[in-house]
């Protein structure tokens, strides 16, 4: 039973771990320039068809494959951000619902035509494809290294958001546009710069991510839902909050793959519709 749990907890805390550093971005985004951007998860695709493209084909090493293609999402995504999203942040959501929907399509697309229909199996680095004993359960190192990098992740977003100038001038510029502008910020800087920090951070998630979530054309439809109820559940813009839930996501659904093999892979579902139900304003804030 305990090895049970602790099999459980670790590999639930992985999987809660990319589905935060996907999320987390989506997240940021919607809570600054309040997009509703459906498309979010085809950065996460894009991050990790680069790694692996870059690992394969270039012969380099994960330590550098996986800043480097993040880098080159975040890159891509301000002529995105430029050419697609800024004509609609005034229209309402459904021109962001259907304009994003259609970005995915574009993105499948694209993805199929580079590097084929097929998903592309996860080759891990033999160091981190090796075991190591905890306690009465031998653990996957990658499962492992998957939780330090998240953890890093979790704590360097809240310090770039509430410790610096761009977390103040972000803030300034989501909680009056107009004044911030009066002041001598340059929002669309500011919106330009917080929409490719989500598109990185979704990249690099989905680069770190890639044995567990290997990238394949659909990814962004496959995932979305899982996304969209970690935004939900912890509210826009809430870093902490927001890991909180991919945890108690990646938990559940790891417990209810493990007992429950034919259905578990639902629950999860099933349990996140009912609690938003519940809730009007997310699991945080709860009346």
């Amino acid at each position: 039973m305990l090895a049970q749990v602790v099999f459980i907890v670790v590999y639930g805390v992985s999987l809660g771990m990319i589905l935060f550093m996907i999320s987390v971005g989506l997240a940021v985004t919607m809570g600054v320039m309040r997009i509703v951007n459906m498309a979010h998860g085809a950065f996460a695709a894009t991050g990790a068809y680069l790694m692996t493209a870059l690992m394969t084909k270039w012969g380099l090493g994960l330590g550098v494959a996986v800043p480097t293609a993040t880098i080159i999402v975040a890159l891509i995504s301000v002529g995105i951000e430029r050419l697609f999203y800024r004509p609609i942040y005034q229209r309402g959501e459904l021109d962001h619902v259907l304009l994003t929907i259609g970005l995915v399509f574009l993105s499948i697309a694209m993805l199929t035509q580079l590097f084929g229909p097929d998903p592309i199996p996860a080759s891990l680095p033999f160091w981190l494809n090796t075991n190591v004993t905890l306690g009465p359960v031998q653990l996957q190192v990658y499962r492992l290294v998957v939780i330090v990098v998240g953890a890093i992740i979790m704590l360097a977003l809240w310090t770039l958001l509430n410790r610096t100038m761009f977390g103040v001038r972000l803030r300034a510029a989501v909680d009056n546009n107009g004044m911030a502008q009066a002041v001598g910020i340059n929002v669309r800087q500011v919106y330009t710069a917080a929409f490719a920090l989500g598109a990185g951070l979704a990249a690099f998630g989905g680069a770190v991510g890639y044995g567990l979530m290997p990238p394949e054309p659909t990814y962004a439809f496959k995932y979305l839902v899982l996304i969209l109820f970690v935004v939900g559940l912890a509210g826009e813009g809430k870093i902490m909050e927001c890991g909180a839930i991919a945890v108690i996501i990646g938990i559940i659904d790891t417990a209810a793959r493990f007992y429950i093999p034919t259905t578990g892979s639902y629950l999860v579902y099933v349990l996140a519709v009912a609690w938003m139900l519940y809730l009007s304003r997310g699991v945080f804030y709860a009346r």
